[in-house]
């Protein structure tokens, strides 16, 4: 009896550690479903909070699209062509015994460049000296012995001629000294020297090139339909891309009077002063002659445009409300709105809009790659890269 009683209480026992186990463990649970559940309604009441505020807004860098009086022109690529270029060779040949200039040097009108050798008419020209001193002196005797009629008049006038033969000689061979003694024709820079000390020249062998670059010219060709717009003396202006200082202006010098029947283009000559040199014959240049009169645009930096194949495109800024049914708590804001534009001419950093956008409009300028349309931004201009119709390397 006793054992059986012992057993019984034994059996309550171990009942009773596994109901106390299966409420802890209901507890448990009890407790994870209350903190799922205020987990959950957070995330809940999270959402609903981000339907009615949107995503964190975006930042962005903004400037306003502004109505700007723009000078037209009319743009071509041109080639630089020297004033003057000739390539200077010796008439006479001869033997070159000196050198009297340095490959590239600037040189002026009549500097000796180079000289050949003269020994074989040097010589000459003392026999022809001597030649034309007897000549006169036998002319001068017969005009004396003509007066007395000592001689007859045919002779006197034989001793004349003979005397004007010895000068043609011997001016005749000053004038072949003259010629082994190259000269520049002009003033300018000199190229490459192409000849050596000591070397036999042949007649026309060239020794070095010349060009003056002072004055530059630039020719360049418009299509037919733009010819009534243009007119000599009118400004242009030459620069070669990417260099900042090589921008020269000028005005149209010529205009070919023709058409040319494959290309139906008229050719054109800009003369550009070119006192540093910056441009030089062979040079392909950007070339723009400025019109009189001068176009309205609206203007925004280049930055602010966004290039697809479907169409070229900005976002423009716009404020925005509350939506209906909003929280207490929601603020109005500003949403970037996508808008498809038509572009015109660039100048420097700007670029004509010519459609799409009208003056005052808030365009995004940096920050444009990651917005879609209408998502909501925030303006930051702090940081605001510079904007220039003439920008240089130092202002980009």
């Amino acid at each position: 009896m006793i054992c059986l009683l012992f057993r019984v209480r034994a059996a309550s026992k171990s009942d009773m550690r596994y109901l106390i186990a299966i409420g802890l463990l209901l507890v448990l649970l009890g407790g994870l479903g209350a903190i799922k559940f205020k987990q959950i309604s957070g995330l809940i009441q999270s959402g609903k909070q981000m339907e009615e505020q949107g995503p964190p807004p975006e930042p962005v860098g903004t400037t306003v699209a502004r109505q700007d009086s723009w000078e037209e022109t009319l743009a071509a690529v041109g080639n630089v062509v020297a004033a003057q270029g000739v390539a200077v060779s010796n008439e006479s040949p001869g033997v070159v015994t000196a050198i009297r200039f340095e490959s590239g040097a600037l040189v002026r009108a009549g500097q000796v460049l180079v000289e050949l050798d003269t020994s074989v008419e040097k010589a000459q020209l003392a026999s022809a000296q001597a030649r034309k001193t007897l000549a006169s002196v036998s002319a001068g005797r017969s005009r004396q012995l003509v007066v007395r009629s000592s001689i007859s008049k045919a002779q006197l006038d034989g001793d004349e001629a003979q005397l004007s033969t010895s000068r043609a000689d011997l001016e005749a061979l000053q004038a072949q000294i003259a010629r082994k003694t190259v000269r520049a024709p002009f003033s300018g820079r000199l190229g490459l020297r192409a000849v050596n000390l000591g070397q036999y020249l042949n007649p026309g062998t060239t020794i070095t090139t010349l060009e003056a670059l002072r004055t530059v010219y630039v020719d360049f060709t418009l299509p037919q339909q733009v010819l009534a717009k243009v007119a000599l003396k009118m400004p242009v202006r030459a620069s070669i891309a990417g260099v900042s200082e090589a921008q020269l202006t000028g005005e149209v010098a010529a205009i070919d009077p023709s058409i040319d029947v494959v290309s139906r283009t008229i050719k054109l000559r800009a003369s550009v002063p070119n006192e540093r040199e910056l441009l030089r014959p062979g040079m392909f240049v950007q070339v723009a002659v400025v019109l009189p009169q001068r176009s309205s645009v609206i203007t925004a930096p280049v930055t602010a445009v966004l290039h697809a194949p479907y169409g070229d495109s900005v976002f423009v800024v716009e404020d925005t409300k509350p939506k209906d049914g909003a929280s207490a708590g929601a603020q109005a804001g500003k949403v970037a709105r996508q808008q498809f534009v038509r572009l015109g001419p660039a100048r420097g950093d700007f670029v004509a809009l010519l459609d799409g956008v009208t003056a005052g409009q808030e365009l995004v300028t940096s920050g444009a790659f990651k917005l879609r349309n209408g998502v909501s931004v925030v303006v930051s201009n702090q940081i605001k890269p510079a904007a220039s119709l003439t920008p240089t390397p130092g202002n980009r």
